[in-house]
C-alpha cells in the first residue's frame, strides 16, 4: 500500500490574502502530482511579529480553515492545514492549531501544539506564551484510508517522548508543520526529522516555512518527507514549492518486522 504525500513550503506575511492565494495555488499543484495526504506549514495563514499574529488570528470557523475545508472537499485529499493562530472569544490567548480535514471536506483531528516557542535564537526572543495557551491532548488522527497520522507542530519536534507516544499508539506517518528559524533549520532541522522517523520507525512530512516573514523573522525551508528507515525521500530547495515522495507502508511493516525497535521496548523499566 502506498500514499502519496506532498509538504508544502511558503513564505507566509501578515498579508492573509497573498498567503491564502499562495496556499491555494500549491496546494493544487500538489494534488495535481497525485498526492492525496498534503501538509502545509505552521502559521500559513499569517505569520511574522507577535502583533501580526495577534492581528491575524483566526478562530476554527474563520477564512483560513472554511478554505482548507472547501479545498479539500474539490480536490478529495486528506489536507493537514498545518496551523493556525486560533483565535478563543473572551481569552485573553489563544491556540497553535493544527486541523486535519478529510477528502469529505470534515474535520477529522485537531491538534492545539503542546510545546511553546519560548527560546532564545540567533539574537532573538521568542515568547510564544505570551500570545498562546498549551495543548493539553496528544492527537492520532487517520487519513480517509484508514491510515495513522499524527499530529505535531514545530518545536515539538524537540520532544521525543510525544513521538513516541504518537508511534506506540500506532501512528505510521506523522506530520510536522514548522516556522523552523533559519539557524536552527541549517543546524537542527534534519538531525531531528530523520531521528523522529528512524527511532519510530515511521514516515515523517515536514512542510516549513521559508525566508523573511518580518523584520528580524526569518524561517529555513528545505521542507522534508524522510521514511522509517531514515531515509530523505524528498526535500525542498530554499523557495516557495511543494514536494511530494510516495510512502511504502509495505515497507514501513517489514522495517518493524526485521528491526523491532518498537516492540523490544521496556516500559516497565524506564519507569
Amino acid at each position: 500500500m502506498h500514499v502519496r504525500a506532498a509538504a508544502v513550503q511558503l513564505t507566509a506575511t501578515a498579508d492573509k490574502a497573498t498567503n491564502l492565494e499562495t496556499a491555494d495555488r500549491l496546494v493544487r499543484t500538489a494534488a495535481r502530482d497525485g498526492a492525496t495526504l498534503v501538509v502545509l506549514p505552521e502559521k500559513w495563514s499569517v505569520y511574522g511579529t507577535p502583533d501580526d499574529l495577534r492581528a491575524g488570528a483566526e478562530p476554527l470557523d474563520g477564512p483560513a480553515l472554511t478554505w482548507a475545508r472547501e479545498v479539500a472537499r474539490e480536490l478529495e485529499i486528506d489536507l493537514v492545514a498545518g496551523s493556525i493562530a486560533e483565535r478563543v472569544q473572551g481569552a485573553a490567548r489563544g491556540f497553535n492549531t493544527s486541523v486535519h480535514i478529510g477528502p469529505d471536506g470534515t474535520d477529522r483531528a485537531t491538534y492545539r501544539k503542546l510545546h511553546m516557542f519560548d527560546v532564545v535564537v540567533g539574537g532573538r526572543d521568542y515568547r510564544e506564551s505570551d500570545t498562546e495557551a498549551p495543548g493539553d491532548e496528544i492527537v492520532l488522527s487517520r487519513t480517509a484510508g484508514g491510515v495513522e497520522l499524527g499530529l505535531t507542530v514545530c518545536y515539538d519536534l524537540r520532544f521525543p517522548e510525544l513521538y513516541r507516544r504518537l508511534a506506540v499508539d500506532g501512528a505510521r506517518i506523522t506530520a510536522v508543520p514548522s516556522a523552523f528559524t533559519e539557524s536552527t533549520t541549517r543546524d537542527h532541522w534534519e538531525v531531528l526529522l530523520r531521528a523522529r522517523a528512524i527511532e519510530n520507525q515511521g514516515f515523517v512530512v515536514a512542510a516549513n516555512q521559508v525566508g523573511r516573514h518580518a523584520p528580524g523573522v526569518r524561517t529555513g525551508g528545505r521542507s522534508m518527507i524522510v521514511d522509517p528507515w531514515g531515509i530523505v525521500l524528498a526535500q525542498a530547495a530554499d523557495t516557495e514549492m511543494h514536494i511530494v515522495a510516495d510512502l511504502d507502508l509495505d515497507r514501513l511493516a517489514r522495517i518493524r518486522a526485521q528491526l523491532p525497535s518498537l516492540a523490544n521496548r521496556r516500559p516497565e523499566v524506564y519507569g
